[in-house]
């Protein structure tokens, strides 16, 4: 079956459709990734996109049981060069094709994804329209013109109730932005008492549940479009201690006055150098943001920059000056991508004992 992928400047692609037969419209991006397909079409934060692989073969180990960083996918839906629709892996439970038709995702492969992620990165990241259903160009162009792309995933894309991972050491408070699973297991793995809590939430709920601390975390859209968040942010800032992720850490700067700018093409990847300003070392990360803080905007503020991409020089980490916070814009959780920065949950885990440093 023939696929179509139009993207909005009228340039078209076709290939060969897998999984879900539909059409979706979202924003087209790219990953780097080498493996980890099935955590990244899982991250809530990829909400609202479609996301475009450079490594050129995907689905050679399947989809496995335990291997999703939420429930279902959030990607609107995937591009790859070649994908393998007889896996080899022992622990895979089914195809990716089957797994994303199951999932209501429409998928291209046989694409060239090279040129798209060239597309991409000369022209920024766009709005397309991805269809397995056969359509023309000319369909494609008019689903293109009547959908907008929405700036307020991260209202959507967690949990819509309060949910407790028990655990028998400091209780952690998570504004649940679009969470990660493997975020919620490192801190689970460390001992940590946890409350997860929607969007939305009031920082007066969220305060009574007496937490040692409180972890903002990743999430899909533009952060401006947070405003409940930075509200809340705002509010428990300087309370008990506090750690941003990727989105969280964007909050965190825009309730500390500062403000954020949309990347051309964003990092989504896992393989981006991060160097830390604090100890002269650096560590490769895993990332996938589309914004970033803007530097100058936080240069009179309370805040410091502590890590600085190496690819180009946009803030990846921040800290209170002389509060109890701190924030990074990469994953340290990883999945996928390396461990290199896991020991920032252990810094949050001091910062509750009462180590500000």
């Amino acid at each position: 079956m023939n696929g179509l992928l139009y993207l909005e400047d009228g340039t078209a692609y076709t290939g060969e459709a897998f999984g879900a037969k539909g059409t979706g419209v979202g924003e087209l991006v790219f990953n780097t990734s080498m493996t980890g397909y099935q955590k990244l079409l899982t991250d809530p934060s990829y909400k609202g996109q479609i996301i475009n692989m450079t490594y050129p073969l995907i689905g050679n180990y399947g989809i496995s049981g335990d291997g999703g960083e939420s429930a279902g996918i959030h990607a609107f839906g995937f591009v790859a060069k070649d994908i393998s629709l007889k896996p080899s892996s022992r622990k895979s439970v089914m195809s990716i094709g089957d797994w994303l038709r199951g999932q209501g995702v429409p998928g291209l492969c046989d694409v060239d994804t090279r040129s798209v992620t060239k597309r991409v990165r000369s022209g920024g990241t766009i709005k397309c329209v991805i269809s397995t259903e056969g359509i023309s160009v000319e369909e494609a162009r008019k689903h293109c013109e009547e959908t907008a792309l929405r700036p307020d995933w991260m209202k959507d894309a967690g949990t819509k109730e309060v949910i407790r991972v028990p655990g028998g050491g400091f209780r952690v408070a998570v504004m649940d932005f679009g969470v990660k699973q493997n975020i919620l297991r490192v801190l689970s793995r460390k001992g940590c008492d946890l409350v997860i809590f929607p969007y939305g939430t009031s920082p007066a709920e969220i305060l009574a549940s007496k937490p040692d601390g409180i972890l903002l975390s990743n999430g899909p859209g533009d952060p401006s479009a947070a405003t409940e968040a930075v509200a809340a942010a705002k509010a428990v800032i300087g309370k008990v201690p506090v750690f941003g992720i990727c989105l969280g850490h964007q909050v965190l700067a825009l309730a500390c006055g500062g403000k954020t700018y949309k990347l051309k093409y964003g990092h989504r990847g896992g393989n981006h150098g991060v160097y830390d300003r604090y100890t002269g070392r650096s560590a490769i990360t895993s990332q996938n943001h589309g914004f970033a803080v803007d530097a100058e905007s936080i240069l009179n503020s309370d805040l410091d920059i502590t890590h600085l991409n190496l690819n180009d020089g946009t803030v990846e980490g921040l800290r209170h000056k002389t509060l109890p916070m701190f924030s990074v814009q990469f994953h340290p959780e990883a999945s996928p991508g390396p461990n290199d920065s896991e020991h920032m949950f252990d810094r949050f885990l001091a910062m509750m004992k009462g180590d500000n440093t």
